[in-house]
């Protein structure tokens, strides 16, 4: 993992709720409002899922945190992790527990760019932002499925979606099925946006098995549409 159509009412509705709730979840609400450190990035999941360990988040993320890499993209890198799960942990972001109860999984991930990066984004770059091979042929996924090492088989494209933002940001929304390890098969709905000036990337994803997918589909799919972008996020 290391290296998932906003109308301007909507979002200015969704800024005043949040800032009421205090972006805490708190006074009784259903849901937890979350907002990114920088302000321009905000979503919100059930009050019920609980942060993962913000350690485990960002060592799945940006890996081994004593390494200098690690180092730098944290100064980059703004994430958090929600899980149903009742013992939430960021391993539940690829599958289920294992003959446990089927809980969804939320991940955020807000990077600032460098000028390498920010000169290559585009549509594809950000369906790939999460390293599923969601803009690949089927040729190509064929072949990448075809090595026993590979992770991700029987990737099924469900959805895809391109979103418009406010004042210039850009946006995908996809939506896919896969087998992750040989386990069984699991829906991802990713949600990404690039800043107008292409300096900065948000994405959301959010992961159920196909299953409880089906099954929550128009909870699921409202938590995905919570989340949206400012437009001064560059």
């Amino acid at each position: 993992m290391n290296k998932w159509r906003a109308g301007s009412g909507t979002a200015a509705a969704f800024v005043v709720a949040a800032m009421i709730a205090g972006l805490s979840g708190c006074g009784g609400s259903q849901y937890t409002f979350v907002r990114d450190s920088g302000g321009g990035t905000y979503f919100k999941v059930p009050a019920a899922w609980q942060k993962v360990d913000q350690k485990q988040v960002d060592a799945a993320v940006l890996g081994d945190p004593s390494s200098a890499t690690s180092q730098v993209l944290k100064q980059l890198t703004w994430t958090v992790a929600y899980d149903g799960h009742m013992q939430p942990s960021i391993n539940h972001v690829m599958s289920s527990v294992p003959g446990g109860p089927d809980e969804p999984f939320a991940l955020a991930i807000v990077r600032t760019l460098t000028k390498d990066q920010a000169s290559d984004v585009s549509l594809n770059y950000l369906r790939n932002i999460m390293n599923f091979p969601v803009a690949a042929t089927k040729e190509e996924r064929t072949k990448m499925e075809e090595n026993p090492e590979y992770p991700y088989k029987s990737f099924e494209l469900t959805a895809d979606e391109v979103l418009e933002g406010e004042n210039g940001v850009k946006g995908v929304r996809v939506q896919f099925n896969l087998r992750y390890m040989g386990g069984p098969v699991q829906t991802f709905m990713q949600t990404s946006y690039v800043s107008a000036d292409g300096g900065k990337t948000s994405t959301f994803l959010i992961r159920c098995s196909a299953t409880c997918f089906q099954q929550r589909e128009a909870e699921l799919g409202a938590i995905a549409q919570s989340f949206k972008v400012k437009s001064n996020i560059g």
